[in-house]
């Protein structure tokens, strides 16, 4: 999600703005999707994108050419294909 507005950021504990995720993904210090795959918050993302009007090749760009250099998803991305929609 592109984080514009200090209310699109996720918050940390101690309810200070987390520059690095945005409010879908990180409240109050914790990712709100803890179990989810790199592979499957891509797709979780496309759907969102889409849902807000995004075109599903935009979505389905966006979503691969940001999540996978998360600090999240760093360590987890060696080898994994870019999911197409």
């Amino acid at each position: 999600m592109p984080m514009v507005e200090l209310t699109d950021f996720g918050t940390n504990k101690d309810d200070s703005a987390n520059t690095e995720y945005c409010r879908y993904c990180y409240k109050e210090g914790d990712f709100t999707d803890p179990g989810i795959t790199m592979e499957q918050k891509i797709e979780k993302n496309i759907t969102l994108a889409e849902k807000m009007g995004m075109t599903g090749e935009d979505a389905t760009a966006l979503a691969n050419a940001t999540i996978p250099k998360l600090r999240r998803w760093k360590q987890s991305n060696v080898g994994n294909k870019h999911i197409k929609k």
